[in-house]
């Protein structure tokens, strides 16, 4: 195989489904980058507990969006893309292969058919929002989403906390529906048709290995990792702090559970979001080959000597 400058290769899948090793592979034969397309894995604070490349790993293979964020940092989609855009054009010069990797659809959705270019909301308009959120609960904000955005409201679930305040707080902000955002939005980075795929696993060996990494992460020190997040004493809306287990492993630091429970939690949180990344996907971008993780390189080999 060889690199082809004016393309990239898209990796996606559930969390723990092997991916990451997928994409590690493959810039090796192609001499590529590893470009990360998980929101979690953006900030430096979270390298366990996010199961983010290892320095070894990114000794072997040039990595790219790993880290690169604090976690004080509302980190959005559109500065994702922004970011991803660089690293793009960079590669495109350095005639090197961008092999983008993560579990975010949100991300690949964005890289593939653009993103609606919302303007930075300002800090007193989410906190005004948010605060709302944890006194009144989500059902008030739906019902004023709904008054003020129909369109958004009747394509968001009832009770989905973050998209509800997302949008409420857009047309709060700047007077103008995110509907109406949308049709103004960024154009695509990368071409739909370039190869990806879509890695699959079978459901009791994804919760094996969701199983597993946890207790290796706790292994590896992701309690002292997450310590010393939350020493930070940062907003707990923030995204970094409700990134899969961390807020049941500050409960365990705050003396309120057990690290067994707590570890528990985390699991059951991570399995329901694997779940959850399977039925966006089937659901938002239906035209992706859906590949077991074992035939997952051939097949991108063969889309890539194809295309």
């Amino acid at each position: 195989m060889t690199s082809n400058p004016r393309r990239a290769v898209l990796i996606a899948g559930p969390t723990a489904s092997g991916k990451s090793a997928l994409a590690m592979r493959l810039a090796e034969k192609l001499g590529g980058v590893v470009v990360n397309a998980d929101s979690m894995q953006v900030y430096r604070d979270l390298r366990i507990i996010t199961a983010r490349p290892s320095p070894e790993e990114e000794a072997r293979v040039p990595h790219r969006l790993y880290g690169h964020v604090d976690a004080a940092v509302n980190y959005s989609t559109g500065q994702w893309l922004r970011d991803v855009a660089d690293v793009l054009g960079e590669l495109a010069r350095d005639n090197r292969t961008a092999i983008l990797v993560g579990g975010t659809g949100l991300y690949f959705k964005a890289l593939t058919a653009g993103l609606a270019a919302v303007p930075p909301i300002p800090p007193e308009v989410r906190a005004q929002v948010r605060g709302r959120l944890a006194t009144e609960g989500v059902r008030p904000l739906y019902a004023e989403l709904i008054e003020r955005d129909p369109m958004t409201a009747t394509r968001l679930m009832p009770n989905d906390r973050s998209r509800i305040s997302r949008a409420l707080e857009v047309v709060l902000a700047t007077g103008r529906s995110l509907s109406d955002w949308h049709r103004e939005g960024l154009p695509p980075l990368i071409e739909a048709n370039v190869p990806k795929v879509f890695v699959t696993c079978e459901r009791k060996e994804l919760v094996r290995r969701i199983e597993a990494r946890f207790g290796m992460m706790l292994g590896a020190g992701a309690l002292d990792e997450v310590r010393a997040l939350a020493a930070r004493k940062l907003d707990p809306a923030l995204p970094a702090m409700k990134a899969h287990g961390v807020p049941w492993l500050i409960r365990h630091l705050q003396g309120d559970i057990a690290i067994g429970e707590a570890a528990e939690g985390a699991i059951m949180d991570t399995r329901r979001y694997a779940k959850r990344q399977l039925t966006w996907f089937r659901n938002q971008m239906p035209n992706w080959p859906w590949v077991e993780a074992e035939a997952a390189e051939l097949a991108l080999e063969k889309q890539i000597q194809d295309d």
